[in-house]
């Protein structure tokens, strides 16, 4: 014999002489009150957390269907614009960043074009211009940055600052 068979059977004849211990009416509210534990239970484990996640799931169903919608709204238009064809930034030129750099109060020290690269150096430059003027380009040009160097000048606010800039060739890929 086991040690488990021979425990569960000293565990069943102990609870054995303590039912024969009782007398008729302990034994009916012994019964009744196991009757009653167990259908709690069986309430708080099966039935009472169905019941609420049946009641919260009803409840964030619309919401969830919303959001649903959204996303299959926002993978149609992505689509869409995939299939567009990308608009050509305009070539850059001495004339049409002289006047973007104007536009922003700026004046070049000196400015080169070779190819797809561009050198630019401006010298007592507002910083505020400085980053409105490369953020506009950046849009309509599809200029960026390939190497920055920004000093403080003492007065505040002005900085000297060498960029290479780069844009793409014409046609090539986003």
């Amino acid at each position: 014999m086991s040690e488990f068979t021979a425990k569960m059977q000293k565990l069943q004849a102990s609870a054995q002489a303590f039912w024969q211990e009782r007398t008729e009416q302990e034994r009916r509210m012994l019964t009744i009150g196991g009757v009653v534990l167990g259908f709690g239970l069986f309430y708080g484990v099966l039935i009472d957390p169905a019941v609420e996640g049946r009641a919260q799931l009803r409840k964030d169903l619309p919401l969830l269907r919303q959001q649903a919608a959204e996303l299959q709204a926002l993978g149609r238009t992505a689509m869409e614009l995939k299939a567009r064809t990308p608009i050509q930034a305009n070539r850059a030129s001495n004339d049409t960043l002289n006047a973007g750099l104007a536009a922003n109060g700026l004046k070049a020290h000196t400015l080169t074009i070779s190819g797809e690269l561009v050198k630019l150096e401006l010298k007592g430059a507002p910083f505020a211009g400085v980053a409105t003027w490369l953020d506009t380009v950046r849009r309509t040009d599809a200029i960026t940055v390939q190497d920055a160097n920004i000093t403080a000048t003492p007065t505040p606010g002005v900085v000297d600052a060498v960029f290479t800039l780069h844009q793409r060739a014409a046609g090539a890929a986003q």
